[in-house]
């Protein structure tokens, strides 16, 4: 074993092992016998591809994502071996029948495509449409029947509108009623919608949409029929914490099943998502997280009794089921994220894809994590996932504790995940530490812990990440002297207002993150246009507390190091936020690093700018802020 400073270790985990051997995988489909699930490839400049059974189904150059809401999702579905599918290329909607190539269902247009179920018996696909075809206006979100038989002439017949948002179209098996939520500004999803049902007439036509759940205070998840059409199941946080519920549309009456204090549901930055799934008639599957971690089980509607099912995985989504055999994407700290197939009788698990291909040679560099709690400002306490520094090929000299590096998750609204992530241990087996903070306005620890950021972002998160750093610096675990902090979008503000606002990191890097609030209330899309009026407060009314937390007038409090990465098609957080900070800090003299990334929008996905700000961000934090030797 040698003896080299913390930091300065030399490791088998590189930037080209992580973007050679790491694929995102989501969204899983079953259809007939097949699995259906979606590839993200860094390799391919970040190409979607969806795969059945594991063969690429669609062809290259077809790129399956979609822009709705600009964060995606539910880009594609499949029924009866026919795939349908939004490609990022021209936001046009495409089928694809076995053996022959994909052919467009839409127009061009200024139209996006997301989160569509197929109607067999009219012959369309009914799905989200977001309208952009009047220059100037804000986008317009409805559902509409697009004809599959031909090419349609127009955007689509609309079912539902008059809402500024919605989500989940699923059709009745008798395709006599559409349920969909909706919701409208200045509500996220996760804060306040509605559950609609809408008849349709033997033509398609649509009734009167009849509100089910919902209101401007609790947040309904992911709707789903029963297989006779007897009921709706849906997820609701009406009691603080998102449980589920049937509906009786023969009665009109609701009723809560397993309720407890956990999160069945979900925060909806994307389409597509799905937590539960019917397992027979009477049974569903279903995951859900307590205390930050995941569980999968089995809950019989009949009884009400759920039954925890004995896993190796901690992170759980995309759940989809027929009869015994279930599917998700799983996996855990140890485990890298996988395509799972569970056979519920025999209880029997099968790998069908791993995003990670490593080795037991690799795996021996690999840093378990210690889930954390700790005390932060009014007698609080938050949460977080803790990786200590550790590779087996190296020992730091007596007396030396490790440096830190505190990941930010974005969203805010989101949690951090525990599933085996190589950039993490990129950094643990070079010998610094790190801690992915779940602070309060994290999902998975109920509503209330969810709504503590209202109305103090960039207060709340920034105390909660310098008292995680600062509990582990009592602990002994960490060098208090030797913290830097990370984060993207939303976190990469968390990241700039920690700088400006608190003398204890001494470096950080914003990836893609904001620093001017009040220019991103006038930029930004409209998903999150009205999402800072909770977060920060109503615009322009209060703008003062925008000129206050923003980073950008602050300047003169930054005394540390900064490293910012940036794509130039980024419309979420535009390159003249990130720009704006640079300019600032160069001529103040500060450190600061600038990697503007050409193609790239909000996040990274092709390969070799992954490869860059990792390397970058490590180089940047040796130099100026461990002051320290690396051996990459």
């Amino acid at each position: 074993m040698q003896r080299a400073p913390y930091g300065s270790w030399k490791s088998p985990i590189t930037s080209d092992l992580i973007v050679a051997k790491s694929i995102g995988l989501s969204e899983v489909r079953l259809d007939g016998d097949h699995t259906y699930w979606l590839e993200s490839r860094p390799e391919e400049g970040g190409r979607s591809v969806v795969l059945r059974d594991g063969e690429d189904l669609t062809p290259a150059p077809f790129n399956v994502r979609t822009r709705v809401h600009e964060y995606g999702g539910g880009a594609w579905t499949v029924a009866d071996a026919v795939l349908y599918f939004s490609h990022d290329g021209d936001r046009r909607l495409y089928c694809l029948k076995p053996g022959a190539a994909p052919v467009a269902l839409t127009p061009e247009g200024k139209w996006r495509f997301a989160d569509g179920v197929i109607d067999a018996r009219r012959q369309q696909w009914i799905g989200v449409r977001e309208d952009h075809t009047v220059a100037g206006r804000e986008p317009v979100n409805t559902i509409v029947a697009i004809p599959l038989g031909r090419s349609a002439s127009d955007g689509g017949r609309v079912l539902a509108s008059g809402r500024d948002f919605c989500s989940s179209p699923r059709l009745s098996p008798d395709g006599r009623s559409l349920a969909f939520l909706a919701w409208d500004h200045p509500r996220m999803p996760w804060m306040g919608t509605t559950l609609y049902t809408v008849p349709l007439a033997q033509d398609g036509m649509p009734g009167e949409p009849i509100p089910i759940a919902g209101g401007e205070r609790e947040s309904i998840f992911q709707p789903e029929w029963a297989s006779d059409g007897s009921s709706l199941i849906f997820v609701s946080d009406r009691t603080g914490w998102w449980n589920l519920y049937r509906y009786s549309p023969a009665d009109g009456r609701t009723q809560a099943l397993a309720p407890m204090e956990a999160e069945f549901g979900m925060p909806q930055w994307v389409f597509g998502m799905s937590t539960y799934a019917f397992a027979g008639p009477e049974r569903l599957v279903c995951s859900y997280i307590s205390q930050g971690l995941g569980r999968l089980a089995t809950l019989d509607l009949a009884s009400g009794r759920l039954t925890p099912l004995d896993l190796p995985y901690t992170d759980f989504s995309s759940v989809r089921a027929r009869g015994n055999d279930v599917v998700f994407r799983g996996g855990s700290a140890t485990t890298p994220s996988s395509i799972v197939r569970l056979n519920l009788a025999p209880g029997k698990a099968e790998v069908l894809k791993q995003a990670i291909v490593t080795d037991p040679e690799t795996a021996r560099y690999f840093s378990a994590v210690k889930p954390i709690e700790f005390p932060t400002e009014h007698n609080r306490t938050a949460y977080g996932l803790f990786y200590p520094a550790r590779n087996p090929d190296y020992e730091a000299p007596g007396g030396e504790k490790p440096p830190l590096l505190v990941k930010v998750h974005g969203g805010p609204t989101s949690a951090a995940s525990s599933v085996l992530d190589l950039r993490t241990q990129y950094w643990t087996s070079r010998g610094i530490a790190v801690l992915d903070v779940n602070y309060g306005g994290s999902t998975g620890y109920g509503r209330e812990y969810r709504e503590r950021l209202d109305g103090h972002w960039g207060i709340a998160d920034v105390e909660d990440c310098v008292h995680g750093a600062r509990h582990l610096a009592a602990e002994g675990l960490v060098d208090g002297g030797r913290c830097v902090i990370t984060g993207g979008s939303a976190g990469g503000f968390t990241v700039l207002a920690a700088m400006a606002f608190h003398d204890f990191f001494r470096g950080g890097a914003s990836h893609y993150g904001v620093s001017d609030l009040a220019a991103l209330q006038q930029d930004t899309h409209k998903f999150e246009a009205r999402y800072n009026d909770s977060l920060i407060g109503p615009y322009p009314e209060r703008a003062d507390l925008y000129r206050e937390r923003s980073p950008i007038s602050h300047v003169d409090r930054i005394n540390a190091p900064v490293i910012f990465f940036q794509g130039d098609e980024d419309v979420v957080v535009p390159p003249s936020q990130t720009e704006l900070m640079v300019e600032a800090l160069r001529r103040k003299g500060i450190p600061v690093g600038y990697l503007l990334f050409s193609g790239e929008q909000h996040g990274f996905r092709k390969a070799g700018n992954i490869k860059r700000a990792l390397d970058a961000e490590l180089y940047f934090y040796a130099v100026n802020v461990f002051r320290i030797g690396l051996q990459f």
